[in-house]
Formats: C-alpha cells, structure tokens, sequence
C-alpha cells in the first residue's frame, strides 16, 4: 500500500487533532478582529496551498463578506513592487514553511503594515517564526510528496480563520468535520473498482464551481503528479466559454456536484455532457434528485442545515472536506493500477523553493 493511500485515510484523527490544539487560539483571534476587523485579506501560497486558498477566498467572502485577493508572489520577490497592506490581514499557506516567495510576500506585507498568519504543518518553521500569528495544521509528518492530509488541514483551518473573522459558523459543526471525513473513506472500495476503468487515461478534465472549484484544482493536481495524466481544470462558468469545445464521445470528464446552489448549473453541464457522450464521473450527494447513474455517491448527511435565528449559509458549506477525500483515494489507486508510485513522483520533492 501506497504512503499516500495510508496518510489520505489519517485524515479524520489529524483534523481531529487539529480542531483540538488550535480552538483556543481562534478564539483569541476572534477578539482581536472583533474589535479591529481587517479591511481586506490576501492569501499567498503555491501548489496544493494555493488550492486551499482558492477555497478560503470562497469561504471568506461568502461567510464573512471580507474581500479576498490571492497575491501573485513575483510581484513582491521579482517586481520588488511595495503594495500598501495598512488594514490587511495577510495569510501565507505552506506544509512545510519553507516556501521561499510566499515567506517573502509575508516579510513584505508585515513592514507595509498588515497583520500576518502562517497557516503550515511545520511549528518551526521559517513562516511560523515569520508570521504574527501562526495557525498550525496537526497533520503529523507527510512523507508521500502527493500532499492529502495537510490539504484538507489547511481547508479546516480555513473554516477556523473565517469563524475568528465573525463568520457565523457552528463550532459544533466543525467539530463534525472530522467523522464526515471518516465517512468518505468508506469509499474506499467502490472508487478502487472504478478506478481500473481509467488505467489507460492519459488526459481529463476536472470540472468544480464554488466552494468545491478549489477541490477540482487539487483532483486535477492529484492527477498530473502522481499518473502524469494532462488533467484540465474549470469552473463549471468557464469551461463553457470555449474549452467544452474538446470534450467528445470518452473524453474523461470529472466533477464535483454537491447539493446547494451550484447543484443546478452543475446539473446542467452533466446533461450537456452526456449529450456529447463524455465519459463522465460525479462525486455527488445521495440526496440529490436526477444524478447520474455514472456518480459515486457521498452521504447525504454533509449538507449544511441552516439554523434559525442566524446569517443563512449554503447548503454546500462543509462539503468540501468530504468530497476531495473520494477524490484523492481515485488518484492514489489509479497511479497504483497504472503501475506508478504515487509517493516519489518523478522530478517531484517534498519542498518545493521558487522565488
């Protein structure tokens, strides 16, 4: 068995341990922003982080009303340009803290005035002795080079950061986030049989919208560095200006299609699709009327339930964690079926460091 395979099943006791370890300090943070509320957030990160900062963007903005920039680094660490941060929280996402540009973007913006944290499984790392405040992802040592646990980590972190900026999240919800990741792997068995129906893929597409666009990056990424397949990654909005132009009869098409407000349009691309006779596979919820027989199914449990009395969040809200799981198990077991090691992808390493 794959290391990647055993750390994707981990995740429920490190988001578990994560919650534990850094509630505490949310809500310090809580405090801080409730009397002093950042005016913008920008996130800087590369590879898998950047992918959960697509996510954090979506949860900030939708949850708090905050506005949300993703920073482009070689702006600070080529360009050498000095960007006015006064009233910005400003949050580098690393695994490992050692991510040369986006600790730069980091050291920039704290002497342009912003309040920085470091998101990062590493404690001593250089961006948690950087940063203001580091938020620590409890994931434990990730020795596959296919980040999983410290991905969805970050995600739960980012709900954490959203809660600390006044979003009106259930803690007791987020404590459930943990026991619906233990539910997606009991996926395990029915994503490895239809995994082998894919071992001759050499290209796809990945295809998310809202809250779950940033997981059809990170299935995508999964893909492309672990069975070296040329996987296309689109918002359900985007891959119908144009590039649903080379999507033909067996042309692997891959999407993420939870209930709530993107389940309609999602809908509708997955009729389109069949038209064209795509080979299509979507995660889905089993509440959800009309999905294709062509789904895996996640529990119906993971829609979020609007309480009375409070801000109406979507009904999406907590299934990005759950549904990148089945995601990652897919690409785990078809590099394995392909006869790759998903673990020590070629001219890959742990660390990446780019200026």
């Amino acid at each position: 068995m794959s290391k990647m395979l055993e750390e994707i099943r981990e995740q429920p006791l490190a988001l578990e341990r994560t919650l534990k370890a850094e509630l505490r300090g949310m809500e310090k943070l809580r405090a801080r922003f409730e009397k002093q509320r950042p005016r913008f957030v920008v996130l800087a990160a590369r590879g898998t982080s950047d992918n959960a900062a697509q996510f954090g963007r979506y949860l900030i903005e939708v949850a708090t009303g905050i506005p949300v920039s993703l920073a482009a680094p070689s702006v600070s660490t080529l360009y050498h340009a000095d960007l006015r941060m006064e009233g910005a929280l400003v949050v580098a996402i690393s695994q490992s803290g050692e991510s040369t540009d986006t600790n730069v973007v980091l050291e920039e913006a704290k002497k342009q005035g912003a309040f920085t944290i470091g998101i990062t499984n590493e404690a001593g790392s250089t961006l948690a002795k950087i940063a203001d405040y580091a938020l620590l992802v409890r994931a434990g040592r990730e020795k596959s080079v296919a980040a999983t646990k410290t991905y969805t980590g970050q995600l739960l972190s980012f709900y954490m950061l959203a809660w600390a900026l006044g979003a009106d999240l259930d803690l007791d919800d987020l404590r459930r986030l943990p026991e619906l990741a233990a539910d997606a792997l009991k996926l395990e068995k029915e994503i490895a049989a239809r995994a082998d129906r894919y071992r001759f893929m050499n290209h796809a597409v990945v295809i998310g919208r809202g809250l779950n666009y940033a997981n059809a990056f990170e299935w995508a990424l999964k893909l492309m560095e672990t069975s070296y397949i040329v996987a296309e990654r689109f918002s359900q909005a985007d891959i119908l200006h144009g590039p649903i132009a080379m999507v033909d009869q067996s042309f692997p098409v891959f999407l993420l299609a939870p209930p709530g407000p993107t389940w309609p349009v999602m809908n509708e691309l997955i009729t389109k699709l069949d038209g064209l006779r795509a080979e299509t596979l979507v995660l889905t919820d089993r509440s959800v009327q009309g999905a294709p027989k062509t789904a895996i199914r996640i529990p119906s449990r993971l829609a979020h339930k609007p309480r009375k009395g409070h801000v109406q969040l979507p009904a999406d809200l907590y299934t990005p964690i759950p549904y990148i799981i089945p995601a990652q198990m897919f690409a785990a077991t078809l590099a394995t079926v392909k006869g790759l090691n998903p673990d020590q992808p070629r001219g890959l390493s742990k660390v990446t460091l780019t200026l």
